[in-house]
């Protein structure tokens, strides 16, 4: 129910908006005020980026910034938007969108459209659109500051209460991110990635600065959203045609359009967060057994070879690329499901994988992977990308297209035994003075190829070095009585500090049996 003053309010917009001829879908979203109409087009928001290309970038203005610092975590945390007011709270969509407000972290206001038939209309903010406390800061703002992002909520005839659940959420810059099938967000995704971890240059953060909800036909599964991508560097455009399916998934088209030369431009872009797991953890640093959004770097080469690189927490800043052309997809997954090995709450078992399979020839360059020290969990210290072989240089233009997979698993599983664990400790055997500067390895495989071995056949590792020298090398089925589970280990020996490239598949004659291992060892002095 509203009150007096705020049915006025709605009166009045409402009336205003009748007389610009502005559809009855959009009059059925009671308690939101809207702009004047403007012609929309996913073309025209092309050449709106093109031609802010060749402009300089002039920031977004934040509406007060002094009162948007007293807007804290905790402060940011009470302040909730009304689902009455969601847009299609009652229909046409399914999904209804709510917003989330700004703050300290969160002061670059996003401006959100309705689209319907070809018009765009703002989404004007008013304060009375969210429950805040009395002596909020927020209350303090100007007339029309802005929204921060917005969340897709589940559908209003699903199994869950709409209100309380959303498994599509997009807040700060071009960050965005979704559910999978364990109904857990873990990591995240962006529209684009500028300069990450180049030296001399600080990372450029494009923001997504105008959101577009194209408004759906009755009954359909899908949403579609445009956004406007405006940075220092870049401008671009970009659709997602996002479904809520047992996974998320997204289609997305991108035109990119460059202001100045950037050392690495990442397409596709995904941050996660890893600090350690089984396979090294500093002694006694934290009670849980592991922690991490991610667990690897999953690839499928254009050449059709399927790759794990298991994720580090590294000494320093390491940056690993992958030289691909054409590949058929790579991805950032959670492959260690079981809730004992982490013991928390917050279900960082249940953390989605995210698959990224590309549309089209994307060409020559590689996946880039970004490794950043951490001591907590609470940073995003992963980052991989699709960086272009061609130089992105102030003039240039670049158009992709790909799919995102927001699921439990790897959505095109390889029929060959893949890597489930990845241990190390002091090299040598047993019973006797273990040598300095050697390092037993221990990988763990797991798949119907060895299952299917014959007996007493043992699969031989192919094991590779960038530097240092194998030794005690075994090949066993492991002792746990799961048919196909085997792992192999050896010993490596090397000197100095710096990183050793090693790789590991299983084979049985000519038979590829695994995927392929990959690790990046960093030996300690």
């Amino acid at each position: 129910m509203f009150d007096r003053r705020q049915f006025l309010q709605f009166a009045t917009a409402t009336a205003g908006l009748a007389a610009a001829g502005f559809p009855a879908s959009a009059l059925a979203q009671q308690g939101l005020r809207y702009g004047a109409p403007s012609a929309f087009s996913f073309e025209g928001l092309k050449k709106r980026a093109r031609d802010m290309a060749a402009s300089p970038y002039v920031a977004p203005a934040s509406p007060s910034p002094e009162i948007l610092n007293q807007i804290d975590y905790d402060a940011h945390g009470k302040i909730k938007f009304k689902t009455d007011l969601a847009l299609w709270a009652k229909g046409p969509s399914e999904f209804p969108v709510t917003f989330f407000h700004m703050g300290r972290y969160f002061q670059k206001p996003v401006h959100m459209h309705v689209v319907e038939k070809g018009q765009a209309r703002e989404i004007l903010y008013e304060a009375n659109y969210f429950d805040m406390p009395a002596d909020s800061p927020a209350r303090k703002l100007p007339e029309n500051s802005g929204f921060a992002g917005f969340r897709f909520q589940e559908p209003r005839d699903g199994k869950l209460d709409w209100r309380k659940n959303d498994w599509v959420a997009f807040l700060g810059a071009s960050y965005f991110r979704a559910i999978g099938e364990l109904y857990q967000y873990g990591l995240s995704a962006r529209g684009l990635a500028v300069d990450v971890a180049v030296f001399g240059k600080n990372e450029e953060f494009p923001d997504f600065t105008n959101i577009y909800f194209d408004t759906p036909q009755v009954g359909s599964d899908t949403v579609t959203v445009y956004a406007l991508l405006d940075g220092p560097s870049v401008t671009g455009a970009y659709r997602f045609v996002m479904q809520r399916a047992a996974a998320v998934i997204m289609d997305i088209d991108c035109a990119v359009f460059m202001r100045k030369d950037v050392s690495r431009l990442g397409i596709a872009p995904l941050t996660s967060m890893y600090w350690f797991s089984e396979t090294a953890k500093p002694s006694a640093i934290d009670w849980r057994p592991e922690i991490h959004d991610s667990d690897g770097l999953a690839m499928w080469t254009g050449s059709g070879e399927r790759i794990w690189r298991p994720l580090n927490n590294p000494p320093r800043i390491i940056t690993s690329a992958f030289a691909e052309q054409n590949p058929k997809g790579f991805g950032l997954l959670q492959r260690d499901r079981v809730f004992d090995h982490y013991l928390d709450g917050v279900y960082y078992d249940r953390r989605p994988s995210l698959w990224i399979e590309p549309q089209g020839g994307w060409g020559k360059g590689s996946i880039q992977l970004v490794e950043i020290p951490t001591d907590d969990e609470i940073h995003d210290n992963v980052v991989v990308m699709w960086v272009p072989a061609d130089s992105a240089r102030a003039g240039d233009s670049f158009e992709f297209r790909y799919r995102m997979h927001w699921s439990a698993e790897e959505p095109f599983p390889t029929s060959l035994a893949r890597c489930v664990a990845t241990r190390f400790g002091n090299g040598g055997q047993a019973g006797t003075a273990r040598p300095k500067g050697v390092r037993k390895f221990m990988v763990e495989f797991l798949g119907e190829p060895l299952k299917k071995l014959p007996a007493g056949v043992i699969p031989r590792p192919v094991l590779t070095a960038s530097r240092g020298e194998f030794s005690n090398i075994l090949t066993e089925a492991v002792p746990d009585d799961v048919p196909g589970h085997w792992r192999t280990q050896f010993d490596l020996t090397t000197q100095g500090t710096e990183p050793v490239e090693l790789r590991c598949f299983l084979r049985n004659g000519e038979e590829v049996l695994s995927e392929t291992w990959l690790y990046q060892y960093h030996p300690t002095p």
